[in-house]
């Protein structure tokens, strides 16, 4: 535009619009508050926390009786008890490796069957811990006369606390990549740490036997 002041001319330059890439960009998307919300992890992490403290008292308070699970073909409960948690164990690493190698960390070793090899190993696992505890709380108790029997007994009340959890878990759409990895890394853990307070020591303490 122009202005005219006392005879002279003076040119005033013209302002360039302001962009409104900026302006569209904020209306384009949702506000902070509009956004998902990812799901609480609270009440299956209480909901596990209680079976881990309600195994743990029941044991404590239980009085042993000494014999709980026996099957033929095996010479005592102890025998039952340290195979039992030896193929927990074996199906345990089955199902961290089929998880490996659905996320790929097998060097491109993903079968389509990978899935089905991990769902149905963590079963598997699962079912024969089920005995071992039974016969862990109901004829031993939650024992702790020494090092190894406390992180036994600790561990395997763990193990049942942090699978709670995963299972109140996985239903649950929207979760933190890490989330599953690290509540089923938890729970592998634990059963591994059983498995060598256990059946480890009875193996290298009595040999293998029936």
């Amino acid at each position: 535009m122009a202005e005219h002041r006392m005879g002279s001319v003076r040119t005033v330059p013209r302002r360039a619009p302001e962009p409104a890439v900026e302006v569209l960009r904020d209306f384009g998307s949702p506000p902070p508050s509009a956004q998902r919300r990812r799901p609480s992890l609270l009440v299956p992490v209480l909901v596990g926390a209680g079976v881990t403290v309600a195994l743990g008292v029941y044991g404590r308070t239980h009085t042993p009786t000494g014999i709980a699970v026996n099957v033929a073909g095996f010479s005592s409960p102890l025998t039952v008890k340290v195979w039992l948690g030896s193929g927990a164990a074996f199906f345990a690493v089955i199902q961290l490796l089929s998880a490996l190698s659905m996320w790929g960390r097998l060097g491109g070793f993903s079968p389509s069957w990978a899935g089905s090899a991990h769902r149905w190993s963590g079963r598997v696992a699962f079912l024969l811990t089920v005995p071992v505890a039974v016969h862990c709380l109901y004829a031993l108790g939650f024992a702790d006369y020494d090092t190894r029997t406390l992180a036994h007994s600790l561990l395997g009340c763990f193990f049942f606390g942090a699978f709670t959890t995963k299972m109140l878990a996985l239903p649950k759409r929207g979760l933190a990549g890490w989330v599953l990895p690290v509540i089923g890394g938890a729970v592998f853990v634990a059963l591994i740490g059983v498995f060598l307070t256990s059946s480890v020591w009875y193996f290298t303490t009595f040999g293998f036997q029936l």
